[in-house]
């Protein structure tokens, strides 16, 4: 009881108005090391390099064996007799030309990682300090916030001071002077303060990078892919080699002109990965994201319970319309979200009329 009276006595001297102590808690001290791979057999070097060309091969030939064993017929999009009758491409070929792409990824990928800076640790519990410091000034800007807004925050603060004296220092402008240091009078964070500061650092930054590495991918492919449909030039020079394939499957993905494949995926996530500052293992993580999304659009298969395919409307359903003469010049919007397509007014709204897997199963069941 005598400690909350002490706090309260000191919160009621700022809000009588009394200058109160703006001293900042320090922040710690730290020794910088270079951070260890994640895994002891390979280099995260290698394995940015590397994953996305694995995963891709490896979600390829899983649903390559789908299409072998035929498991699940109802469902394909497409007939497994239309994969070789309307395809102008052979298999051989899309291997060929994807393996060539791939190599350009992966010598793009090991440029990308030598002209990062070499990553360390040790600093992690400085970094959520400086965000604990910002979130200390910022409450600053909260009594004149409240007086704008009609309130008194000194007499808010006042009345709450020996029940939430937490609250009540946030609401005077981050005015905590019962909370020190166990080895000094220095002040310190409150828990909060920490708690939501190591929120900020380990999930809302990363999170706010992936997304916005996202939106640059899918507006940087959408544009492009787009332009390369309306400029007769790009579209029979680089796009129309994607377009041999009109029964999309997986290990297609990639099949593109080398040029195209560099400039509208590897340059393009290359530089998301670049402009939102990840590190090596978050680009990995996103490269290897968009390798599996990728795949999974071309699969030729509409799953309900592929992740993948329920996260977003961007799926193998949507792209595939993308292939047929049909809906060549609509669904642009690749590879997570269906965003620009839908604001730009190029999303298919029509039926689909030549599906033939569907057509069959519907004659059979008559």
């Amino acid at each position: 009881m005598a400690n909350h009276t002490v706090i309260a006595s000191r919160v009621h001297a700022m809000a009588n108005g009394s200058a109160f102590d703006s001293a900042l808690p320090p922040l710690p001290s730290y020794t910088l090391e270079p951070r260890g791979d994640f895994f002891p057999w390979i280099s995260d070097f290698w394995l940015s390099i590397f994953l996305p060309v694995v995963v891709y091969w490896v979600m390829s030939l899983f649903f390559h064996m789908i299409d072998i064993f035929d498991l699940f017929p109802q469902y394909r999009l497409h007939t497994p007799e239309e994969i070789t009758r309307r395809n102008h491409a052979t298999r051989y070929e899309v291997a060929r030309d994807v393996i060539v792409q791939q190599i350009i990824q992966v010598a793009t990928s090991a440029v990308l990682n030598l002209t990062e800076p070499i990553e360390v640790i040790g600093k992690t519990e400085h970094d959520i300090a400086v965000w604990a410091t910002r979130l200390r000034l910022a409450q600053r800007a909260l009594p004149g916030l409240l007086s704008f807004l009609g309130l008194n925050a000194a007499a808010i603060s006042k009345s709450m001071s020996s029940t939430h004296p937490l609250l009540a220092g946030a609401l005077a402008g981050g005015y905590y002077p019962f909370l020190t240091t166990s080895d000094s009078a220095e002040p310190s964070f409150a828990p909060w303060e920490l708690t939501a500061a190591k929120l900020i650092y380990h999930l809302i930054v990363p999170g706010l990078q992936f997304s916005v590495a996202v939106v640059f991918l899918d507006s940087w492919q959408y544009f492009l892919h787009r332009l390369m449909h309306v400029n007769r030039w790009m579209y029979t020079k680089f796009h129309s080699r994607h377009h041999r394939l009109y029964v999309p499957y997986a290990f297609g993905a990639l099949y593109n002109h080398p040029f195209e494949g560099f400039l509208l995926d590897t340059l393009g996530a290359g530089i998301a990965f670049k402009m939102t500052g990840m590190t090596v293992r978050q680009g990995t993580c996103f490269f290897t994201c968009s390798t599996m999304k990728t795949v999974d659009d071309h699969c030729g298969y509409h799953f309900p319970w592929d992740p993948l395919q329920l996260i977003t409307s961007n799926n193998a359903a949507y792209h595939d319309i993308h292939h047929q003469t049909w809906g060549i010049k609509t669904n642009f919007s690749q590879p997570f979200f269906t965003f620009w397509d839908s604001v730009l007014g190029t999303k298919y709204i029509g039926p689909r009329t030549d599906r033939l897997a569907d057509r069959e199963r519907t004659e059979k069941m008559k």
